[in-house]
């Protein structure tokens, strides 16, 4: 093993970890993915996520950074996963709530205003109930699942191994598990809240429905004062619809309220979304920092890194999160808006 390639354990398979073993393999590196569940992806946050690579549009909430950053790691999804939809998003309001719809506009770029024969031809069953919407056509959005299992595989090739149903825990007392590592990326998410002590949890939920009537193109933000939505178009029919955000650790699953406020909020979109199959409800805890942006938090004395954070932005920013970690390891970064050391 030559004196820069590093035995490198990552705890951990959601987009983070994933990103960091094809990143880190694709460096030379000797990668080990830990995950403690047997079933890859069942018990990470990821699953939960819409997968809307969106740096525009998510600037309209979040830290300038976001969508600076974003647009590199646009740049870097698009290079390495095929499967990416790259046909914008839509962003719409009820006719009430166009105060919202210019209030966005106002908080974000990268955008164009689409109505009539436009908006017809973006989204035709849409267009009949919404006279105007907000098009921002250099964002991507992609089917979830698909794309993790398409990265772990991507992974594997580079030479990464993966041992689901195994912790950290479990290596350090079975070494056959994992090879006694230089370095550990962390990226639990929020099961590493006992040490990273401004990790928050941040609820979600999200329900996954199936419709043969309806067709949309791209993801689309219907927004609300109290609950703004989105439906993200995946493959095979289903569509998944989610938004709710929840200062709470409760992994309980999801309400009766939370379920008719997300329901209610696709009927108002469109209502053939009535007569949908409800596939699964879901909700989760998503791991979050004060200012709600991804972290790379280095533990030298610990030969520890964390990613973590991923809370609305974990898609988004991985590529580049991955990034980071391979040149502070080569030597190449000492410094990033992204990282801090503990």
């Amino acid at each position: 093993m030559n004196a820069d390639q590093l035995r490198i354990t990552i705890a951990g398979a959601g987009i983070f970890g994933i990103w960091q073993a094809l990143t880190l393999a694709r460096a030379g590196h000797h990668i080990t993915l830990l995950d403690r569940h047997p079933i890859p992806f069942a018990d990470s946050a990821s699953q939960y996520a819409g997968a809307m690579i969106a740096p525009f549009c998510e600037a309209e909430a979040a830290a300038p950074l976001v969508q600076q950053y974003g647009l590199e790691a646009a740049r870097l999804w698009r290079e390495q996963y095929p499967g990416l939809i790259q046909k914008g998003t839509l962003v719409l309001a009820a006719p009430r709530d166009q105060n919202e719809l210019k209030r966005f506009a106002r908080m974000t770029v990268g955008h164009e205003t689409v109505s009539g024969n436009r908006l017809a031809d973006l989204e035709p069953d849409l267009a009949h109930r919404f006279s105007t919407g907000l098009y921002y056509p250099d964002e991507a959005h992609m089917t979830t699942p698909e794309a993790m299992r398409n990265l772990l595989d991507k992974a594997h090739a580079a030479g990464a191994h993966s041992q689901f149903g195994s912790s950290l825990d479990d290596a350090e007392t079975n070494p056959t598990l994992a090879p006694k590592a230089d370095m550990i990326i962390d990226c639990r998410g929020i099961a590493a809240g006992d040490m990273l002590k401004d990790l928050r949890g941040v609820r979600g939920e999200c329900i996954l429905i199936r419709s043969q009537d309806i067709i949309l193109s791209r993801p689309i933000r219907l927004l609300h004062p109290r609950h703004p939505l989105y439906v993200v178009p995946w493959s095979e029919d289903r569509f998944l619809v989610g938004a709710t955000v929840i200062e709470s650790e409760n992994t309980s699953p999801m309400t009766v309220r939370s379920a008719l406020d997300l329901l209610g909020l696709a009927y108002a979109l469109h209502p053939g979304f009535g007569e949908a199959e409800i596939l699964e409800f879901s909700a989760g805890i998503r791991p979050a920092f004060p200012d709600n942006v991804p972290k790379v938090i280095v533990d030298k004395p610990c030969q520890r890194i964390h990613i973590n954070g991923a809370f609305r932005h974990g898609f988004l920013l991985a590529p580049v999160m991955a990034a980071i970690v391979r040149d502070h390891l080569a030597g190449k970064l000492t410094e990033h808006p992204l990282m801090r050391s503990i």
